[in-house]
C-alpha cells in the first residue's frame, strides 16, 4: 500500500513539474525574444536562448516612440481606477450587507441583473454621454465608468455579510458613526477580499485596450496597452520590441500582486470576538 502511494506521490510530482514548464514557457519565451537582435529572430532552427544576447531593444523602445510616457498614464488611470472601484464597491457592499432598508434585496437583485449585460453593448451609450458632458480624450473619461462596479459590489458584500453583527452593535453603543464603523471595522475585517478586488481591478484596467483606445484622441494621454499595439507593424513586426515592452508591461502587475498578498496572510488570522 505505502508502494502504490510513493507511486502516486512522485507521478504527482512529476505531472506538476510537467505542467509548471509547460505554463514557464511563454514568459521564458518573452524575455529570450526581447534579448535577441532582429536577425536571430527568424533564425532557423528556432533559438530558444540567444547566442547574443542584446538590451538594444530595451533602449529602442523608449526613443521610437513615448513609451515611457505612456507606462506613466497607464499607472494614473489604472491606480485611479482601482481606488475608485474598490472604494465605491466598499461603502456600497457595506450598505447592502449591514444597513437595513426597504427593497434592500430588490435594489440589489436588480444591480446584479446587470452583471449579465455584455459590456460591448454599454460602449456606445458610455461614449454619448462623455460627448455630452465634453470629458472625451481625458483622464476623467476614462476613468468615470469605474465608478460603478457590480463585480466588487457582489464580491465584497458576500464577505462583509459574515462579519459578526456584535462589532457593529458595541461600535453603535460607544457612539461610533456609521464612516468611524466603516473604516475602523469592516475595511480591517474586509482586508483579504479588497487585496484581491484590488488586484483584479488593477490587472483590468491595467490590460484595457478598447475603451482607452475609443476614448483618448491624443497620443501624449495613450495608456500602454494602446503604445504597445503601435509596435505592431503592417508589413512586419519587431517582436523583440513588442516583447520588451510586454515584459516591463507586467511589472506593475507583479508589484501590485506582491503587495496584496501579505494582506491575503493577514486577513487569514482576521476576525473573531475578543473577549
Amino acid at each position: 500500500m505505502r508502494h502504490k502511494k510513493s507511486i502516486f506521490k512522485f507521478l504527482y510530482y512529476v505531472i506538476m513539474i510537467f505542467l509548471s514548464i509547460f505554463m514557464i514557457l511563454p514568459l521564458f519565451w518573452m524575455i529570450t525574444t526581447s534579448l535577441k537582435e532582429s536577425g536571430a529572430l527568424t533564425a532557423i532552427p528556432i533559438e530558444w536562448i540567444p547566442k547574443k544576447i542584446s538590451f538594444g531593444s530595451y533602449s529602442k523602445l523608449f526613443t521610437i516612440f513615448p513609451f515611457g510616457k505612456a507606462f506613466i498614464n497607464s499607472i494614473i488611470v489604472s491606480g485611479a481606477i482601482t481606488f475608485i472601484s474598490v472604494f465605491s464597491a466598499s461603502m456600497a457592499a457595506y450598505i447592502f450587507a449591514k444597513i437595513p432598508f426597504k427593497g434592500r434585496e430588490a435594489l440589489f437583485g436588480i444591480f446584479i441583473s446587470t452583471m449579465m449585460i455584455p459590456g460591448s453593448v454599454t460602449l456606445i451609450p458610455n461614449y454619448l454621454i462623455l460627448r455630452n458632458l465634453h470629458l472625451l480624450n481625458s483622464y476623467l473619461g476614462v476613468i468615470l465608468p469605474s465608478f460603478f462596479n457590480i463585480f466588487g459590489i457582489f464580491i465584497l458584500r458576500q464577505h462583509i455579510r459574515t462579519i459578526p453583527d456584535d462589532f457593529i452593535d458595541a461600535a453603535v453603543m460607544d457612539g461610533a458613526s456609521q464612516w468611524t464603523i466603516f473604516f475602523n471595522i469592516i475595511i480591517p475585517l474586509s482586508k483579504p477580499s479588497i487585496a484581491t478586488l484590488t488586484v483584479i481591478t488593477f490587472m483590468g484596467a491595467w490590460n484595457d485596450y478598447l475603451w482607452p483606445l475609443i476614448v483618448l484622441t491624443d497620443k501624449k494621454k495613450m495608456t500602454l496597452p494602446v503604445a504597445l499595439s503601435m509596435l505592431n507593424g503592417q508589413y512586419a513586426t519587431e517582436y523583440n520590441l513588442l516583447m520588451a515592452g510586454a515584459l516591463i508591461s507586467i511589472i506593475p502587475i507583479l508589484i501590485v500582486y506582491a503587495f496584496a498578498q501579505k494582506y491575503f496572510e493577514e486577513g487569514l488570522t482576521a476576525g473573531g470576538i475578543k473577549g
